[in-house]
């Protein structure tokens, strides 16, 4: 944190690079063909990141879409002056679907209700709605069934107040099982041979998510679905592409305080000094989703040095043990990011916390002020 830039009251923030992230939408847009749209997720705030601040970064990287969980995301967005197309990736209820045609939101489909829902109030307002169907291949979430798929796209294309702009569905599995990851793959192809021979045209056939584009290049059809990737966080270890971190968390040392040996730290003792040495208190915590299970076990960094915190993390404060290193209120101290040379990554934490990236970033509240750089 600098000077100039005022946080509050509580030095803990998130410092997000957005030049990083631009950069990770360059090094994805390699592995596409040119034709090949790129829908960015930036659901959950934009794992955290920032939803409206990310989306304007994302329109001056030529995003060809954007996708969100829910309809109250793409109204923030909206109303924060973004014109690219948003795509709800999650479900809705039928009688929230009004906001869809008062914000030009786009909606998917797999369920009769809504389509049904979308149908009358498209023709009571004249106004037809484009929309992408969302089919199960093998995630098991929503989508309707692939072997019901064709029957059901059907119906859809008989309506000309919702016509089809594209067709989807979700690997379950990019990360962890190649077969069955080209096993979902065969299905959709078969799905899309299948709507070709009915004459039934498709713009936009879209699955690959973060992994399907870097690894599965039979996946990337005519759009891809990144999100971690975009945040510069690998959804697996090993993976030949050089993304940069957006996010760091960072804090300041508030409290030192040199205790005797047998001194018990934090709630439930967990953790006694075994000899005389300095605790360093931090302020941020569990309140501000940083995981509790982190305790006794996730570094940070004061000073460029490598530190472990000690005793149970508490709802708004850590404490570090930093033995006789000199360290001084006021010293800013990363629990995300890089500092002297060390750096602590968002993976290693989910591994630790024995989570994903994902949980670790969305996780983080809104109680800890985004800084944007």
């Amino acid at each position: 944190m600098t000077e100039e830039r005022h946080i509050g009251y509580r030095p803990t923030w998130a410092e997000v690079d957005l030049d990083n992230l631009a950069h990770n939408f360059t090094q994805l847009k390699h592995f596409l063909a040119p034709q090949v749209k790129m829908m960015v997720c930036v659901k959950a705030d934009a794992y955290g990141h920032g939803i409206t601040q990310v989306a304007n970064r994302l329109v001056s990287c030529s995003a060809d879409y954007l996708g969100v969980a829910s309809i109250d995301e793409a109204v923030k967005l909206r109303e924060a002056g973004i014109k690219l197309p948003i795509l709800i990736l999650g479900m809705m209820h039928h009688k929230d679907i009004e906001a869809l045609f008062d914000y030009k939101i786009t909606p998917n489909i797999c369920s009769e209700e809504v389509m049904q829902a979308l149908d009358k109030q498209a023709t009571a307002k004249d106004q037809p709605i484009g929309v992408h169907i969302k089919v199960d291949t093998g995630m098991g979430r929503i989508g309707v069934l692939h072997k019901e798929a064709l029957k059901f796209i059907k119906k859809i294309h008989g309506l000309k107040t919702v016509p089809i702009e594209g067709v989807f569905t979700h690997l379950a599995c990019a990360d962890t099982n190649k077969d069955f990851t080209l096993h979902q793959i065969k299905l959709f192809k078969r799905l899309l041979s299948q709507l070709k021979k009915e004459n039934i045209p498709v713009p936009l056939a879209h699955l690959a998510n973060s992994m399907g584009l870097i690894a599965y290049k039979e996946s990337h059809f005519d759009m891809v679905r990144p999100g971690l990737a975009i945040y510069g966080l690998y959804p697996k270890e090993g993976l030949e592409i050089d993304l940069k971190p957006a996010l760091s968390l960072k804090t300041r040392v508030l409290y030192v305080k040199r205790v005797s040996a047998g001194h018990g730290i934090s709630y439930g003792h967990t953790y006694v000094t075994k000899k005389k040495t300095t605790i360093v208190t931090l302020p941020i915590g569990y309140g501000d989703g940083y995981p509790r299970n982190l305790s006794n076990k996730a570094p940070v960094l004061i000073r460029g040095k490598r530190f472990k915190i000690c005793g149970n993390i508490c709802m708004d404060q850590i404490m570090v043990d930093v033995g006789d290193f000199s360290v001084e209120i006021g010293d800013e101290a990363v629990l995300i990011g890089e500092q002297g040379g060390n750096k602590i990554t968002t993976e290693e934490l989910a591994g630790l916390s024995d989570t994903i990236p994902y949980e670790i970033v969305c996780g983080l509240g809104s109680r800890i002020p985004r800084v944007y750089i």
